[in-house]
């Protein structure tokens, strides 16, 4: 074998290694911007985020100046931000955030004077049934179910025959129950 020969294989497999290189490459930038297609397609599960207190229209409608504090938490629900140092007013927050579905954020304040309610402000709030209709979208027209039983509806959980029925008595219990360690 001469020196030739080596220095030849040399620059045949330095060449074919540039080569290679280049393919790769060129391949890489078709196969990038492939995939940069496909991860507008495919994306992520991003975890559903839900904070504060959901208040509807309905709710809203229910306030009237001069209610005392109770009553107010009884229809509005335990506020997420009552502070220490604005002891008469109660903020109301509430975002959710979904994957494929807009952002949503409502807010209220309940002003207070003393113990009763004195004003309330904030965002217009939806009604239960347009905030149902806004949590999934991707069903399209699916139908809302209604959100309140009618009397005719509820009288068939409690009617009068079992009311009227005379309530059996419970059997007697053990005058005395077992010991709770093993005597010694």
């Amino acid at each position: 074998m001469t020196v030739s020969q080596p220095l030849r294989a040399g620059r045949l497999i330095a060449l074919a290694a540039a080569a290679w290189t280049t393919v790769m490459v060129a391949g890489c930038s078709s196969f990038d911007s492939g995939w940069s297609g496909m991860g507008r397609l495919i994306q992520p599960y991003r975890a559903e985020v839900v904070q504060g207190n959901f208040v509807s229209r309905e709710q809203v409608a229910l306030l009237k100046s001069g209610m005392p504090r109770a009553q107010v938490r009884d229809i509005l629900g335990t506020p997420l931000v009552a502070s220490l140092f604005h002891a008469d007013r109660w903020d109301y927050v509430f975002t959710i955030r979904r994957q494929g579905v807009e952002p949503q954020a409502y807010r209220l304040t309940v002003h207070f004077k003393g113990e009763v309610l004195d004003r309330f402000e904030g965002d217009p709030m939806p009604t239960e049934a347009e905030f149902v209709a806004r949590l999934d979208v991707r069903r399209g027209g699916a139908k809302i179910p209604r959100l309140e039983a009618t009397d005719e509806e509820l009288a068939r959980f409690a009617p009068a025959a079992r009311e009227s029925r005379p309530v059996a008595e419970p059997p007697p219990g053990p005058v005395s129950y077992p010991p709770l360690e093993p005597a010694r």
